[in-house]
């Protein structure tokens, strides 16, 4: 037998003790216990070896994380969502007790009632009155000094995760954090959270491949939604004319360290304003978030030290592709150099690609990686940006920026198209030029185009990505290390041991 079956054994055969014994190993009465987070400041003052001063009975649960044991007496460290606090239980004072005790085990859920005091090394503990079993554990937790520290064990068993690492548990806790402050931010200048469909007859809104399902009493072909943008449109043509809505996108694309198909975004959308002014919000809005969770505007990510504080930088995409991505001027002047650069490059083409998207894939190979504080770059092509406002002066760029961030693309946001016309057009001419690239779905929204016919104002609207800022501030390498459950390949059984052959 194994060393992981022969610990599963022996976990069994001290919970049938119990039981056999009366202990109600999954018990539902140990109500109203005290975080320990509000017991540990009480014993502050206290004096080693000392107890508090008063007759109060202190009540705590949580998960047994750490368990010495003596002859007549062991100390144990009880974890709840807050902290840790040690326990020091007596044969003395508990009695029989103390003896079913010697079958409890770390990662135990338990509860404990005793009087406060300080153990002569100054630890803040309670000194155990009466013990409780409320969970009895049938798996051991990872060792203690080893932890879990296999990447994938990690996301696929978030929950031992959770349990035994600690920065873990504060990565999520600034991520809810990240999410509340960004709710308050918009709320507080006006915009109204809506929710939309997942469901999508037609998934648009991004270029991405999507997930496929099908309704059987509609009996109809519906997508899971690539992003809410061409509803929240909809409702400002319905006059709302603050909204935005963080909840969830899905991509049926591969997995990396910044990509998993399914993801949290925010999207908002504002009437009576360009994406010039949506740059401005952006700025406050993550700078303030960053100084509020991080305690700073100057953080340091990966060993990088990124400034978060404005006045941002910004770039046009040809200004970027010059100063950062060391091209000449005059090469992004004519269409066929742009494309000769391109092939140069290694970039291969669609047949229908035009040098709006030669240049942008440029630009992603050359530039994006080498964008380490935060800079908006503009003036990107409409060939690349179907619903993105066609710039007045010049026709062949949109008003729109990207954020980047660390190499990474943050925010996206445009001055939006609405012109109905044009975007009919724009449609049409993705779908004729789709071929076999899947991210395009070869049907085009009408309804859609109908609401932009009855008018939609002047606005402007932007998408974050939730997971990479919540990878920002909180110095995250991959995303699934800021997303609870990520997806992963199907779990591969373990080998069964293989059975010695007789001799003889």
């Amino acid at each position: 037998m194994d060393n992981q079956n022969q610990l599963l054994k022996q976990r069994r055969e001290k919970a049938q003790t119990l039981a056999d014994a009366g202990v109600n190993l999954f018990s539902n009465d140990f109500k109203n216990p005290q975080p320990v987070r509000e017991i540990l400041p009480l014993a502050e003052s206290l004096e080693p070896e000392t107890h508090a001063p008063d007759d109060a009975v202190y009540r705590v649960a949580g998960r047994i994380m750490s368990l010495r044991k003596f002859g007549k007496a062991a100390f144990f460290h009880v974890q709840d969502e807050t902290g840790q606090m040690q326990i020091y239980a007596r044969r003395d004072m508990l009695g029989e007790e103390f003896q079913l005790f010697k079958k409890w085990d770390v990662g135990d859920i338990v509860g404990v009632e005793g009087k406060l005091f300080k153990t002569k090394t100054g630890e803040p503990s309670i000194e155990a009155s009466r013990l409780y079993m409320i969970t009895k554990s049938q798996r051991p937790l990872p060792e203690k000094f080893h932890g879990l520290t296999d990447v994938e064990t990690r996301y696929r068993q978030r929950y031992v995760d959770l349990i035994v690492n600690p920065e873990v548990r504060e990565t999520f806790r600034k991520r809810v954090e990240i999410i509340r402050l960004i709710r308050q931010f918009l709320t507080d200048r006006g915009f109204m959270e809506v929710e939309t469909p997942m469901m999508q007859p037609v998934p648009g809104g991004a270029t991405a491949r999507p997930f496929k399902t099908h309704h059987n009493a509609l009996d109809m072909d519906l997508f899971l939604r690539v992003a809410p943008e061409l509803y929240l449109k909809r409702l400002v043509v319905g006059g709302f004319e603050r909204v935005f809505e963080i909840n969830r996108n899905f991509r049926n694309e591969g997995l990396s360290t910044r990509h998993n198909p399914e993801f949290t975004m925010l999207e908002f959308y504002q009437a009576y304003a360009t994406y010039e002014d949506l740059m401005e919000v952006t700025e406050e809005m993550i700078s303030s978030i960053a100084t509020q969770v991080c305690g700073s505007a100057e953080i340091i990510y990966q060993g990088m030290p990124v400034n978060l504080a404005p006045p941002w930088k910004r770039y046009t995409m040809d200004e970027a592709l010059v100063e950062v991505g060391g091209i000449e001027p005059e090469l992004l002047k004519n269409d066929s150099t742009i494309m000769g650069l391109a092939k140069k490059h290694g970039i291969k083409l669609q047949p229908d690609a035009g040098p709006g998207k030669a240049k942008t894939e440029l630009f992603e190979q050359l530039v994006e990686e080498k964008l380490i504080d935060p800079t908006f770059i503009t003036a990107y092509p409409a060939e690349v940006s179907p619903l993105a406002r066609r710039n007045e002066e010049d026709p062949s760029i949109t008003d729109r920026f990207e954020l980047f961030i660390t190499g990474r693309e943050l925010a996206n946001a445009f001055s939006e198209l609405n012109d109905p016309i044009d975007q009919h057009e724009r449609f049409t001419k993705q779908i004729a030029e789709r071929g076999d690239d899947e991210e395009i779905h070869p049907e085009l929204d009408t309804d859609y185009v109908r609401a932009l016919e009855y008018g939609m104002p002047a606005a402007a609207g932007e998408g974050i990505g939730i997971d990479r800022l919540v990878m920002l501030l909180t110095d995250s390498p991959s995303i699934r290390d800021v997303i609870l459950f990520p997806h992963l390949k199907a779990e591969v059984p373990a080998a069964e041991p293989k059975k010695k052959k007789k001799k003889g």
